[in-house]
């Protein structure tokens, strides 16, 4: 017999009888129920990979079977047979968690393309669950903690990926977790057991980031005291991360062009051609077809590491996953300050839920880490939570001996304060307020974008 395991559940026998005889000739196991409950107990008892329930049924409806199922499985597909009259009811079920709903008299064809669906499903939400085994035995992954269907297609194109040599772009906002993801790609791949080197471009200037990427000689420039091996060396054999990739230079943009396509390149001051085995993973905040039509980022370096695009969704698109987040980041932070905090009020949950996070899950965990750092109580309030709208109010933030506010939110409000100033010192000039900052001018832009920081 086939190992995916369906339940027909309805009250009409030559119903049951029909489906159970179509099912079992296309080899599939089959269990029957002519009741709800009496469905609900198989579900209970076994390992149950689809469900087919009739909407119209004495004691238990539909609906209530999808309700009761959801609370033992929510991941169990199930499949609403409904009259013609009852469509509309079909579809609201639908919404409180069917997987998809069949007209009677029952197309036989139509079928089979829903069993084939729900087989996909369960599949990918079987490879999801061997990844994130694999991956908590690596690393403490918290993205993983998902319902969002939107982050269950991340996770089953990330475990594709993985497995392969390909160069992969991941696109997101701030704090949506494009590292994990690349941690993910590696621990995924027949490289996990060699390095996984990341270098973060937004961090460093023009020179210092050929220098991180492709090393240097002794004496090649002033301070470069000794010999030192660039990240793509130290990657040999395993992955390269390339973090705010949006962020590089030109020039150093031309190199690393002819890293990827050959896989050798020379360290700075150096005249030895090194040839290096390297899985190259770039991620950006950045749009960078806009950066390719200004002029700021070559087509043909897009295209080299676009390869494979891994688009991750922010927090406010996947809000279902919020209240799972935050039980994860109650408990974790409560172990970590050795306090009793064990659950949340509705009223603070309730402004949670309303907030938009454009610092997405990075921002929920400072807020509940310092929530439960200066709770008194075992339950969160909203007293202990503030949650800023604008980031740019920063009155108070910057006060060094105040705790209040997470050390994220500390570092953005001072970063504000600094640019703004400069900016306005030089009359709103960008190229001149970078160089008096001493970072790049492609560094500024990036934070004036990121933190909506307007010309003065």
């Amino acid at each position: 017999m086939n190992d995916f395991h369906i339940l027909i559940i309805d009250d009409e026998q030559s119903q049951v009888v029909s489906l159970k005889s179509f099912l079992t000739r296309r080899k599939y196991t089959v269990s029957t129920a002519n009741s709800g409950t009496d469905g609900i107990a198989i579900v209970k008892n076994e390992n149950i990979d689809l469900v087919i329930t009739d909407y119209r049924m004495p004691e238990m409806n539909g609906l209530e079977v999808v309700q009761e199922v959801i609370k033992l499985n929510p991941e169990l597909p199930i499949v609403i047979v409904t009259a013609f009259t009852d469509v509309k009811d079909a579809i609201q079920v639908m919404k409180e968690g069917a997987f998809d709903y069949l007209a009677k008299p029952i197309d036989l064809d139509e079928l089979e393309v829903i069993i084939n669906k729900a087989k996909s499903l369960s599949n990918l939400i079987s490879e999801n669950k061997q990844l994130k085994e694999q991956l908590k035995e690596q690393f403490d992954n918290d993205f993983i903690i998902t319902n969002s269907r939107k982050m269950e297609q991340v996770l089953s194109i990330t475990n594709r990926v993985a497995k392969s040599n390909a160069t992969v772009l991941i696109r997101g906002e701030t704090g949506t977790g494009k590292e994990l993801i690349a941690k993910a790609l590696h621990y995924g791949s027949v490289r996990k057991d060699k390095p996984l080197i990341a270098v973060n471009c937004a961090a460093l200037s023009e020179n210092l980031l050929e220098s991180e990427l492709f090393g240097h000689e002794k004496g090649s420039f002033t301070g470069a005291h000794e010999r030192r091996l660039g990240r793509f060396e130290q990657a040999n054999g395993g992955t390269l991360f390339i973090d705010e990739i949006g962020d590089i230079s030109l020039q150093t943009q031309v190199k690393l062009l002819r890293a990827l396509q050959f896989g050798e390149f020379e360290r700075i001051g150096g005249t030895r051609t090194i040839k290096v085995d390297v899985r190259v993973i770039t991620a950006t905040n950045r749009n960078l077809e806009d950066l390719i039509k200004s002029g700021d980022f070559r087509e043909d370096l897009f295209y080299r590491i676009n390869v494979i695009s891994i688009n991750l969704p922010p927090l406010r698109e996947r809000k279902e996953d919020i209240q799972l987040l935050i039980k994860h980041f109650i408990n974790k932070y409560s172990k970590k300050n050795e306090k009793s905090v064990d659950d949340i009020s509705k009223e603070a949950y309730s402004k949670l839920m309303k907030h938009d996070y454009p610092g997405n899950v990075r921002e929920l965990e400072n807020l509940i880490e310092s929530a439960v750092v200066i709770s008194q109580n075992d339950i969160l309030t909203e007293a202990d939570f503030i949650i800023r709208d604008k980031l740019q109010s920063v009155s108070g933030v910057l006060n060094t001996l105040d705790f209040t506010d997470s050390y994220s939110d500390k570092v953005g409000a001072f970063e504000i304060t600094l640019i703004s100033e400069a900016l306005k010192l030089k009359a709103g000039n960008q190229s001149q307020a970078a160089k008096l900052l001493g970072i790049t001018e492609r560094h500024l832009r990036s934070r004036m974008q990121k933190y909506k920081i307007k010309k003065k």
